[in-house]
This record gives C-alpha cells, structure tokens and sequence, in this order.
C-alpha cells in the first residue's frame, strides 16, 4: 500500500467518525429537547438558551429547533396563547404578561395577538378587586389608591384600573 492511499483512508476515517459524533449529538440534543418540552411548553429563544447551556452546539440547535417548528412540535404562538390564560386565571394583567413573554423572546406580533384573544380585561381587573378587596366600593381616596396600586403591580392599564375600582378623573 502506498502512503497516499493510507492517508486517503486516515481521512476517510476521521471524517465518518466526525459524522457519527454529529449524529449522537444530533440524537442527544433532541433527547433533551423533547425531555425538556415534556415538562412545559417552551418559547423557541427559551428551549435554545437552555439546550446552549447543556453544552450542545448552535448548528445543532438551530436544525433541531428548525425541525421541531416543521414538526409542530415547538409553536411560539401556542405557547403565548397558552400562557396568556393561564396567567389571566391567576388575576394577571395584560401589561405584566406582556413584558414575561417579550423576555421569553416571543415576537411582538405573537405577543398582542395572544393578548387580543384573551379574556376581557376590564372585566378581569374588576373580578381580580372584588377577590382581593370585596364587594364594597372603596370609601376614601387612599383606599382608592390603595386599591389602584395593587392592580397596577398586577399589570392592568389604567383604564382597567378606572373601571375597576370605580374612579372618574371627573369625581371629587
């Protein structure tokens, strides 16, 4: 055998055993994946964060995520949807939801159209007041402000917070 052809085959070798560690990559990447989407729903910025922070190579979770986009699998625009009414059941507003899924790196588009189709807001920032402080109208200005202020930590507008707890600015 000539050195030529020993070294043709040297190569050879590495470069299939370079595809072989791609390809175990590849297979734990979307291990992980599908181990990480089993337990929740993820933003596509999140789940590229975290399977970068296990180790695995950006090309790799680029095509992963690519793939499991095509699959169906990995949907931001479920999983605004989904998280927007889950976070209304718990009294949120639409301020404080919105900034969560801005940071999960959910477009703006996808953002305030999950907001659109979620519930009433104004309706919700009165059933959030009437949980927190009863059905009585509040009687003085602090109160009010009181009142206000926990709305406002809650995410709701201010007009949300007007039609919640009563306040005209042409009032008093």
């Amino acid at each position: 055998m000539s050195a030529l052809y020993c070294k043709a085959m040297l190569m050879r070798r590495s470069q299939t055993g370079a595809r072989a560690h791609a390809g175990a990559e590849a297979g734990a990447a979307r291990a992980a994946a599908v181990a990480l989407l089993a337990r929740r729903d993820f933003a596509t910025a999140e789940l590229r964060k975290k399977l970068g922070s296990k180790g695995f190579d950006a090309d790799t979770v680029a095509a992963l995520i690519a793939e499991l986009s095509a699959e169906g699998v990995l949907n931001d625009e479920r999983h605004a949807q989904n998280y927007v009414s889950w976070h209304a059941r718990r009294g949120q507003g639409p301020i404080r939801i919105a900034a969560a899924l801005r940071q999960r790196g959910i477009d703006t588009a996808l953002v305030q159209a999950a907001l659109a189709a979620g519930p009433d807001w104004h309706a919700l920032a009165c059933q959030v007041c009437r949980a927190r402080f009863g059905a009585q109208p509040a009687a003085s200005w602090p109160e009010k402000a009181r009142r206000a202020r926990f709305l406002q930590y809650r995410g709701f507008s201010a007009d949300h917070i007007r039609a919640a707890t009563g306040v005209d600015s042409g009032q008093d």
